[in-house]
């Protein structure tokens, strides 16, 4: 169902959601993340920074005020999650007094990587301050690093386009002397969640929309493991630290395009390829034939969604059966099937799919799945500042949120040609070694180059070694 065909049946007269904002739900997501910061305190496992090094002529000042435009014009990054009751609420923040400081710091080149990794890591008071931290480290005269960070309650990782484009925007308004000159836009996050929030009161209705799709998942996801067997360097603590480290991923462009050229014969993706490969790769590596990944998918079906700063993402668990040693196509047919059904019912916001199929609950290990597999297409953040050149620094939360996540982001050259995959393996500490992390990024390249060149092979026959 589209957000804005729904919105406009329940709010006819534009004021209906003015009314119902008064207290302001949390949408699900925003719900657990605000139950893991009680239940935790506060950390950085669910900040998402962006750091880009600036060089040119900065004007600092100009700068400042374009934040408070983009904090302005999104609400989410103005708003701050009290409790009434032990029950949580949106409070939106009048725009005057959420306008974010941005803190100047003069510092020498050769400290900058450190700061930026530890000013990723600053936590968040979620009750009473705004989720966006902004801080300006000024090199020299002519260079700079601007490092923002959100708290992942208030955005995702496809928010990071419209809010740089954004600030992009505000900035050169504001060098010129004015404000930038916005059409409003058409809803905001608080309406969202009050969507969602009406869309799942009608699950006690057998023909709705959330009712369907919950009778899906309860089917596909019947009698999961709690926990999958990975080959682990120790025993799982008791609670999880979520400290984590990262391993890089590389594969070349060659096996880049023989992948595409793979998924494009077998009417798949190469998501679901590499899907079929993970999962090969960890069956074989001891973790049994069914294999439950977390995968996220954007939330933002209606295009009014499109240009938000906002905690829309959704993840789906997709159940993968590698039982019987089948070959690789017919364990990549199986993983069609399974998902394109899956993707049908993305919907159901995956808290309140926990809630409903209530699998063993534990600090020691997420529910449902404990690996996630992320094959990043979101629109490029860029930031376009007049006088200016902008490149995009890493960084280092030391954070896990899960056991393993296996990131992945496709390259490719002139003319749009496959020029690779890049991206990391970030693994809990509590469980792996850098070099047992190493090992299983080493393997799942070995998975995909045998398959590449022999997709009829039997998982089982793949040369690990």
């Amino acid at each position: 169902m589209s957000f804005m065909t729904e919105k406009k049946r329940t709010d006819a007269d534009a004021a209906g959601y003015q009314v119902k904002r008064k207290m302001i739900p949390l949408s699900y997501a925003q719900r657990r993340l605000w139950f893991l910061d009680r239940l935790e305190g506060p950390g950085a496992t669910y900040n998402i920074p962006v750091a880009l090094r600036l060089e040119g002529g900065l004007d600092p000042a100009a700068l400042e005020s374009a934040l408070g435009d983009v904090v302005e014009r999104h609400e989410s990054l103005r708003t701050v999650f009290p409790s009434e009751n032990g029950d949580p609420y949106q409070r939106i923040l009048p725009a005057e007094s959420a306008r974010p400081d941005l803190r100047v710091e003069v510092i020498d080149g050769a400290d900058v990587a450190a700061r930026v990794d530890a000013l990723a890591q600053e936590t968040f008071d979620l009750e009473s301050e705004p989720p966006l931290h902004t801080t300006l480290l000024e090199v020299g005269p002519a260079e700079h690093v601007l490092v923002l960070v959100v708290h992942h309650i208030a955005g995702d990782g496809w928010s990071m386009a419209p809010l740089l484009r954004d600030l992009s925007d505000a900035y050169r308004a504001r060098l010129g002397g004015g404000a930038p000159g916005w059409e409003p836009l058409e809803v905001q996050y608080a309406d969202y969640a009050l969507w969602q929030r009406d869309l799942l009161d009608g699950e006690e209705d057998g023909e709705s929309l959330a009712a369907e799709q919950l009778a899906h998942w309860s089917g596909v996801l019947a009698d999961l493991p709690d926990v999958l067997e990975l080959p682990v360097d120790r025993a799982r603590p008791a609670r999880a630290s979520h400290r984590g480290g990262m391993a890089p991923i590389s594969l070349p462009a060659d096996l880049h395009r023989d992948l595409l050229a793979l998924a494009q014969e077998h009417d798949a993706t190469l998501f679901m390829v590499l899907q079929s490969a993970l999962a090969a790769t960890l069956t074989r590596m001891g973790a049994g034939t069914d294999i439950p990944l977390g995968t996220p998918v954007a939330g933002r079906a209606d295009e009014a969604l499109e240009d938000l700063v906002g905690f829309f993402v959704n993840t789906l668990v997709l159940r993968t059966d590698t039982s019987g040693d089948p070959a690789f196509t017919e364990l990549l047919e199986r993983v069609r099937e399974r998902t394109l059904a899956d993707l049908e019912h993305q919907d159901v916001p995956f808290d309140r799919l926990v809630e409903v199929l209530n699998p063993v609950r534990s600090t020691a290990h997420q529910p449902l799945f404990q690996v996630m597999v992320a094959l990043q297409n979101n629109a490029r953040a860029d930031l376009d500042l007049p006088g200016l050149t902008a490149e995009e620094l890493p960084f280092s939360t030391g954070t896990a949120k899960f056991d393993l996540t296996f990131i992945l982001t496709e390259e490719h050259g002139p003319g749009g040609v496959p020029g690779g995959l890049g991206g990391a393996l970030e693994y809990a500490t509590d469980l792996f070694d850098a070099e047992t992390a190493a090992a299983l990024v080493d393997r799942l390249g070995r998975v995909l180059k045998a398959v590449a060149h022999r997709p009829a092979v039997p998982i089982g026959e793949i040369d690990l070694l």
